[in-house]
């Protein structure tokens, strides 16, 4: 039987605050979105098609047009060059900076995600884990969150899935990719008690990619701030499209 130090000691320790790490990892990526003219769609639209995205993905990531090693264009027309800022003495823009982006998305891919919750001993970045075990190890993040609806009878809605608009506006798109794989978040979770999974709340966002990304993530109805990520380049993707 308890002491009542001991009993003691484990009210204080329920009643908090405790602190825990939740962690989403996978594959995922990086991703701009830009508006581009008629003429560089006509330009690209065909090169791919036929050949692929290497040269398209080239010119995206060379520094300057006279660095692009192009695999099967020989000369890359002014109207083509849709990085460059005319405004800006012809600057070209790196893919991630463009001036005619309207959408920059960095995250994990929902049905990749797979979630960790550890209990630490403070908010700190380095704050040590508290236990042997994780709370959550690594679960697959879609079937974990179905899981606990189904267990409450769909009384509760623990993902919210949305799609991007911003697109509506532009008639020509061309997009980067930069695909990853790794730790793509990690924050802390403050609570008085116990971590209670029912309390969480994804929210996802449909990019034109067609990827769902994991975009928000709250607990308690306070948003969780990501404080850190750890991911791997795997590739580099390019397209360009009719709206």
């Amino acid at each position: 039987m308890a002491t009542t130090e001991e009993k003691q000691e484990l009210v204080e320790t329920l009643k908090g605050p405790r602190y825990y790490r939740l962690s989403l990892s996978g594959y995922g990526g990086e991703s701009a979105y830009m508006s581009i003219s008629k003429e560089a769609y006509d330009f690209w639209k065909p090169v791919c098609e036929e050949h692929g995205d290497s040269d398209l993905t080239e010119y995206m990531l060379c520094e300057e047009l006279d660095e692009c090693d192009f695999e099967e264009i020989q000369d890359l027309p002014v109207e083509a060059q849709f990085l460059h800022d005319v405004g800006d003495d012809n600057y070209k823009r790196p893919w991630y900076e463009s001036h005619t982006e309207f959408e920059h998305t960095h995250g994990v891919e929902y049905t990749s995600a797979r979630i960790t919750v550890t209990e630490v001993d403070s908010i700190e970045y380095g704050a040590n884990i508290v236990g042997d075990e994780d709370v959550v190890d690594r679960e697959s993040l879609q079937e974990y969150l179905s899981t606990l609806e189904e267990e409450y009878n769909y009384e509760i809605e623990l993902v919210e899935m949305g799609c991007c608009d911003e697109a509506v506006e532009h008639k020509y798109i061309a997009q980067m990719y930069s695909s990853e794989n790794g730790t793509f978040f990690e924050g802390i979770i403050e609570t008085v008690g116990n971590f209670d999974p029912k309390k969480l709340k994804f929210h996802t966002t449909e990019f034109l990619n067609g990827e769902d990304t994991v975009t928000e993530i709250y607990y308690d109805g306070v948003e969780v701030d990501k404080y850190r990520g750890d991911t791997n380049g795997k590739g580099y993707s390019a397209s360009v499209w009719k709206n």
